[in-house]
């Protein structure tokens, strides 16, 4: 027996924990926990992806972190310069995840670093969040 499907639902949950997680990112960033906020930061624009790819497909999004492969799954129309940003910020996903890449990015993740990084996920989520409504 097929499974049904609740697209409202799934897109909450995807919006929902999106939101939770953006106020995550902000704490483990005022803590100075860099390379985590970044890591954090990831995860809260690959579940509003996640949220728009379930808007426009009618089904669940595809197991990945690949944000740019989201993005392209979306109705969203983002330019080349967010495109660049989200494929850098997946990057936070896998030098966080793996114990070989963490120390270098520990290092990488200065506070001048991170601030940067930081705005341009909440210009990242600001812009979809203005989109899906």
């Amino acid at each position: 027996m097929a499974e049904s499907f609740d697209v409202n639902k799934t897109y909450r949950h995807w919006a929902d924990t999106s939101d939770r997680d953006f106020l995550t990112m902000e704490h483990l960033y005022k803590s100075a926990d860099y390379h985590w906020s970044l890591f954090i930061g990831h995860i809260v624009v690959e579940k509003l992806l996640k949220a728009s790819v379930v808007k426009k497909t009618l089904t669940h999004a595809p197991f990945t972190h690949d944000l740019v492969r989201l993005a392209k799954l979306t109705d969203l129309e983002f330019s080349g310069e967010q495109l660049d940003w989200m494929d850098t910020i997946t990057t936070f996903n896998l030098n966080t995840r793996y114990d070989n890449y963490r120390q270098q990015f520990f290092l990488k993740c200065t506070p001048e670093f991170t601030n940067n990084w930081i705005e341009k996920i909440k210009q990242l989520r600001s812009w979809i969040k203005e989109r899906q409504c």
